[in-house]
């Protein structure tokens, strides 16, 4: 057997094996983050951003390095659609390096980033994409299905969305998604649901932080998720949850739940934006929106056991929306 035969069934058994551990895994992974010796934490969010540098994703990685290291961030949330237009083909898919690892690469973001799947990354090989070959790749990449990350201050909840949108399934049209390791999906969406329910029950953090790839509420191109208001929502509700953090719509915004504290940020701007696109909350008022912008760049979060500042940049660094608050209420 010549070497590349054997390279190729090296990564079939490692493939199938991972594949199976997340069939048969019933609980979210968990992972430790420490926070600062002051007890702070600092992070950033970038989504929808893989395109090689192209759409000015280059030029947006510049400037978070450049926040990063002012902020002495301790980590990288990405929302998904990592890598467009249809994930990686393998683990070893030179995508990978080209649009992550040699575009990201600022001192200041050589930490650890959480991330999860978008509905594009499900278009290539998830299986790929959630290999840790690639974290021997680039030791900074992480990404799970579902997972919680728990620090001194704040539990973040990572949650694969992409499987509760019905459209994928009843009208993919030209699309073809991989959804190994999710059929049969009652029962995938059912067990990520109790887990989530579970897990935000027994949190003790001070900050509760969910982040999913698609939106719960938003004014744009995609507007709102439907299945995520009817299954997702109230369960965030129910247990105080202070924020929501997707990707999706490529923009920038800022809405508050007028229900409950819970505050949806979208961080959708990391490379190719819809200009001019957007939409209005169905049966929701104006006073819900705090800020959009159709434009590219990130967002940066700052915490401490009291307070949390939040900030949106644009492509030249400057920032466009800003506020502190203790509870998450908009001031």
């Amino acid at each position: 057997m010549d070497g590349s035969c054997k390279h190729c069934l090296k990564w079939m058994w490692v493939a199938c094996f991972y594949f199976e551990f997340m069939l048969v895994s019933a609980e979210f992974q968990r992972f430790q983050h420490p926070v600062k010796a002051d007890g702070s934490l600092s992070f950033l969010v970038i989504g929808d951003w893989g395109r090689k540098g192209a759409y000015n994703q280059s030029q947006v990685a510049l400037q978070m390095g450049k926040v990063g290291e002012n902020l002495g961030i301790d980590f990288v949330i990405s929302t998904g659609d990592n890598f467009y237009e249809k994930g990686l083909a393998t683990p070893y898919d030179p995508h990978f390096k080209h649009s992550f690892t040699n575009i990201y690469s600022a001192n200041s973001l050589q930490k650890q980033w959480y991330s999860v799947l978008g509905n594009h990354d499900y278009r290539g090989d998830v299986q790929a994409q959630l290999s840790p070959i690639l974290r021997k790749i680039d030791s900074r990449w992480l990404c799970l299905r579902s997972f919680l990350v728990n620090t001194e201050i704040a539990e973040f909840f990572f949650i694969d969305t992409t499987p509760f949108v019905d459209e994928y399934f009843r009208n993919p049209k030209h699309q073809k998604f991989d959804w190994r390791g999710v059929i049969p999906r009652n029962k995938y969406l059912t067990r990520v649901l109790k887990e989530l329910r579970c897990s935000l029950r027994e949190s003790v953090g001070k900050w509760k932080i969910v982040i999913g790839h698609h939106p719960i509420r938003s004014i744009g191109h995609h507007g709102q998720t439907k299945e995520l208001i009817t299954l997702l929502l109230p369960i965030l509700e129910a247990y105080n949850v202070d924020m929501y953090i997707n990707g999706h719509d490529h923009c920038l915004q800022h809405l508050s739940s007028i229900t409950s504290p819970l505050q949806f940020f979208t961080s959708g701007g990391g490379s190719k934006a819809w200009k001019g696109d957007f939409d209005y909350l169905d049966g929701g008022g104006d006073d819900e929106i705090k800020f959009y912008y159709d434009g590219q760049g990130f967002m940066s979060v700052e915490l401490t056991p009291t307070n949390a500042k939040i900030a949106f940049y644009d492509v030249s660094g400057d920032v466009l929306h800003s506020f502190s608050s203790n509870q998450l209420y908009y001031t």
